[in-house]
């Protein structure tokens, strides 16, 4: 009898589960080259959307899910899993399951627990679903992910990799809280930060680009995007970010509030009678910009403001405020700093936001040239001008690459 062909594992695959969306990408494990990358969005809600672009020689090619009724819903992530595996199978991108190497899962929250990317096994799950209440909009996709795969799949080694590990570098003056210190003994309330993978990745891309190690640079990492978050990075490390216990702390974001008077929710409790879970959902998805003007897409908000509405503009004003005060309070932090780096949707895209958060720096070496900033580009540029003491880089993050990188290292170490 002929021994059957063994398949090789040559591919990657990695997912990025949102609170209501999935991105996911095929990589070849040899040179990390993206083979398919694809979004399912707005799981959950009436008009779900799923879309793939993957490459067949030197052709893109694409697949939408997109019926033409009304009411097209993905009723949760585990159906937003099963399509995607429909896309990559139909447009042969992943024919089988045996030709995974390995799949890497984007994870919020790890608390204290995870420093670093992990091998996922049961004692892993059991911790993740035991921080849900650090990260409920979360860590529960995170998990979905992770528990449809291991069922199609159990022998596939699986990774994740904690959007908070980046930042368990930051020392206790800067993640303690004013508050009863056996509060962090006992239940672990302090600053966490996210965006970890995303800012860990742009610093490394930015001593690239200015050919300098990164232990001899100090850096801003400005993630702009639904979700916003500011990082102070010293020669490497993390020394203090934004977001705080959870993600909801610092930048004003698409829905959440960011920094607010922490008595506000007891007053709004009093004075309108609201729950506590009817603060939180207030809080987190229906703040922020859309609490301002109504919308939570940068690129609605800027549209409107130009065709002079008042509420959009505030909101602009408001969103640029806060990340000018962040950039003069890591500069004080890193007493002094070599690069601000945008990266995200809105930091990589948005000239506007640029320009507006930089405005009035130049006291602190920050001075933006405008013909390089309207520039339109996808690639590594700098947009401040030639003397400035400050350089200002637009760095396009790619969370899922650093992630298909990190899952490699632990399944082929």
């Amino acid at each position: 009898m002929l021994e059957t062909t063994r398949i090789k594992k040559i591919k990657i695959l990695v997912l990025n589960s949102g609170s209501s969306s999935l991105k996911f990408q095929l990589f070849d494990i040899k040179n990390f080259h993206l083979l398919a990358s694809g979004l399912v969005e707005q799981i959950g809600e009436k008009h779900s959307f799923a879309h793939m672009k993957y490459a067949t020689g030197i052709h893109q090619k694409e697949n939408i899910r997109q019926p033409a009724c009304q009411d097209y819903s993905v009723a949760d992530h585990q159906q937003a899993i099963e399509i995607m595996f429909d896309m990559l199978k139909e447009s042969s991108c992943l024919t089988r399951m045996e030709e995974l190497a390995g799949i890497g899962h984007r994870v919020v929250h790890g608390g204290e627990d995870f420093h670093d990317p992990v091998l996922i096994n049961d004692q892993v799950i059991a911790t993740i679903e035991r921080l849900i209440p650090l990260a409920p909009l979360h860590n529960p996709a995170n998990l979905t992910g992770i528990r449809v795969t291991k069922q199609r799949s159990p022998e596939i080694p699986q990774v994740a990799v904690f959007d908070t590990s980046c930042h368990q570098s930051i020392p206790g003056h800067a993640y303690i809280y004013g508050l009863p210190y056996t509060l962090y003994e006992k239940q672990q309330v302090r600053r966490y930060g996210f965006h970890g993978t995303s800012h860990h990745y742009v610093v490394q891309q930015a001593a690239i680009y200015l050919d300098k190690k990164i232990s001899k640079l100090k850096l801003i990492s400005l993630h702009l995007g639904n979700g916003t978050s500011a990082a102070a990075i010293q020669y490497g490390k993390s020394i203090d970010t934004s977001m705080g216990m959870t993600p909801l702390e610092g930048l004003i974001m698409g829905t959440r509030c960011g920094d607010i008077d922490p008595a506000i929710p007891f007053y709004l409790a009093r004075e309108t009678g609201m729950t506590l879970q009817e603060i939180e959902d207030l809080l987190n998805k229906r703040s922020g910009l859309k609490g301002i003007c109504g919308q939570n897409d940068m690129r609605a908000v800027v549209k409107q403001a130009a065709k002079g509405d008042a509420g959009s503009e505030l909101a602009i004003r408001i969103f640029c405020y806060h990340i000018k005060k962040y950039i003069g309070a890591y500069m004080a932090a890193l007493n002094g700093i070599d690069a601000i780096i945008f990266t995200g949707g809105i930091g990589e895209n948005s000239n506007l936001i640029r320009e507006r958060s930089c405005e009035n720096l130049q006291n602190l070496g920050v001075d933006i040239d405008p013909v390089k900033n309207n520039a339109s580009s996808n690639k590594i540029r700098g947009i401040h001008c030639d003397l400035a003491q400050v350089k200002v880089l637009v760095i396009p993050t790619n969370e899922e690459l650093a992630i298909a990188m990190q899952t490699v290292k632990l399944v082929h170490p």
